[in-house]
């Protein structure tokens, strides 16, 4: 009698389970951004959030939860109900490299499930308007005149602009101030009042105040130019060959989400970036898109990994970690 009992509880429970999945999303569902607003991934989880919205069926909510280095909200979006309804978006520094700077309560490949990658993009190098340097060339010998004084600008300890320009300062053989902030948009405020010298940006961010003149642009840490700010020469070009900085942006879910609830996820992603209007937003602010083969949950799991085998060494290795 307690066996069937048992058995009859069980299979109500998956009933509920599989009824609950299969009508997901039934409420808005929120794509948390562990950065504070004015940054790339804010700006990425909103143009997402747009895109996703008409493939889910139901509003998709942008919330910012900022907080060192983006680690504040990671941990929120692993400790939170693990339904779907809530969704974060990250990137190379929130879920790489906050797990060598921090000592983090959950495991980064764990505690958080892959739902797909968005987009990667190439860090710009970018200095206040009245920098007295014109070019990367010019921007090096100015830092190596005044060594330990130019101050560069990041979005917290482990940020890529923060490891990105760690990597600059190393290649150059020159020391640099580094100045933390809550997000890339802050900094990027800061530079443009002239409070700071010069920040590892992303054309998300910056693009736009290159083009209007309120900002120098030095290089691009890509291969290429950007379509979004054409008149920008990549590091070779520039006179820094091989210095190279990418970073991409990527959902997770709290472990324990339902794999079907995940796979809807998944699907209303990847037709989100094959939608025109929504390729065409993250196109025009630099970034590039993944090939399909990378677009499963599968291949975010495994390309995160590999990123935290090659990054963690690396990071530790030059000694950055939160006070």
């Amino acid at each position: 009698m307690i066996k069937t009992m048992i058995a009859i509880a069980l299979a109500a429970a998956c009933a509920i389970g599989g009824a609950n999945a299969q009508g997901f999303p039934s409420r808005p569902v929120t794509i948390l951004v562990p950065l504070a607003p004015g940054g790339s991934t804010d700006t990425i989880g909103r143009i997402m959030a747009e895109g996703l919205k008409s493939h889910l069926g139901q509003p998709v909510i942008v919330e910012n939860s900022p907080g060192a280095g983006g680690s504040t909200g990671v941990i929120r979006a692993a400790r939170s109900t693990p339904d779907g309804y809530t969704v974060q978006i990250g990137q190379w520094g929130t879920n790489v490299a906050s797990g060598a700077v921090y000592d983090l309560p959950i495991n980064l490949l764990t505690d958080l499930e892959p739902v797909g990658l968005i987009a990667t993009q190439p860090s710009m190098i970018v200095g206040r308007k009245n920098l007295p340097a014109n070019n990367l060339r010019e921007l090096i010998a100015y830092i190596k005149a005044n060594p330990g004084k130019v101050t560069v600008g990041n979005a917290g300890i482990g940020s890529p602009g923060h490891v990105g320009g760690v990597f600059f300062q190393n290649t150059i053989g020159a020391q640099m101030q580094f100045i933390p902030y809550r997000s890339a948009g802050p900094a990027s405020q800061d530079l443009m009042a002239g409070n700071i010298d010069m920040m590892m940006d992303t054309a998300a961010t910056s693009g736009g105040h290159v083009r209007n003149g309120l900002l120098k642009a030095f290089a691009m840490t890509a291969d290429k130019r950007s379509p979004v700010v054409p008149d920008v020469p990549t590091t070779d070009e520039a006179g820094l060959p091989g210095f190279r900085f990418y970073f991409w942006h990527a959902f997770w879910v709290p472990k324990g989400t339902p794999k079907d609830v995940i796979a809807k996820l998944n699907e209303a992603t990847v037709k989100a970036l094959a939608d025109p209007a929504t390729r065409k937003r993250l196109l025009d602010i630099g970034q590039e898109l993944y090939t399909p083969d990378m677009s499963t949950p599968e291949a975010l799991g495994k390309f995160q990994k590999a990123e935290i085998e090659k990054w963690w060494p690396i990071i530790k290795g030059a000694g950055i970690k939160a006070q």
